[in-house]
């Protein structure tokens, strides 16, 4: 599903630029590096949020509470998603940009290379999510691939803070269903599942 919020701004004879943008402080420092640095009249900027989605139930559910608990999370995310594609456009909005706020549900690497290809974009730009070496070299990131797949030149910001910021980043809606008490209790006697799942996860 896609949804596009515009802000005022012919789009006709200007260049796109693709910002991906997560709500993180790493993709709002890369925003402010891009309209202190490079932003010109004649750019439109597209700003591509992909939201979370998971496929997070495994095996049958436990009981009428497990669905209860996962449907208050999930309206909780689509409540804060709803709030941030709103904080985005106003960034374009305050800075008297033309342009349009995008939110495409898939894996992001990929929705950001179609997203840019689709827009016919000048260039990419992307925050780093200050993942770890280990992880970064074994399991890649969004930024890497975009890196690799993009046929647009791809600009990777990183934030000055970006050692310090590791382990900040607020529990995904995955994470906290598999580590909720309902979660836990349903599959406590499924050792090998749960190490399973803790291995799929870390590959997101």
């Amino acid at each position: 599903m896609s949804t596009d919020h515009h802000t005022k701004g012919e789009r006709h004879e200007k260049h796109a630029v693709l910002i991906a943008m997560d709500g993180s402080e790493n993709a709002d420092y890369a925003f402010q590096w891009y309209m202190e640095h490079l932003h010109k009249p004649s750019h439109y900027v597209v700003i591509l949020h992909v939201p979370e989605r998971h496929a997070f139930m495994v095996g049958p559910l436990g009981g009428t509470g497990d669905v209860t608990a996962i449907t208050l999370m999930m309206r909780e995310e689509e409540e804060k998603e709803k709030a941030l594609l709103e904080r985005l456009a106003q960034k374009l909005k305050d800075g008297g940009i033309g342009g349009k706020v995008k939110s495409v549900a898939g894996r992001p690497g990929e929705v950001i290379v179609t997203v840019a290809d689709e827009e016919k974009a000048l260039f990419v730009i992307c925050g780093s999510r200050g993942k770890g070496t280990l992880r970064r070299t074994f399991l890649g990131s969004i930024s890497d691939y975009v890196l690799h797949h993009s046929h647009a030149p791809v600009l990777i910001c990183k934030h000055k803070g970006f050692h310090k910021d590791l382990g900040t980043e607020s529990p995904s809606l995955k994470h906290r269903i598999m580590n909720s008490p309902l979660f836990k209790r349903k599959n406590k006697d499924s050792p090998k599942l749960e190490r399973k799942n803790t291995e799929s996860e870390s590959k997101e």
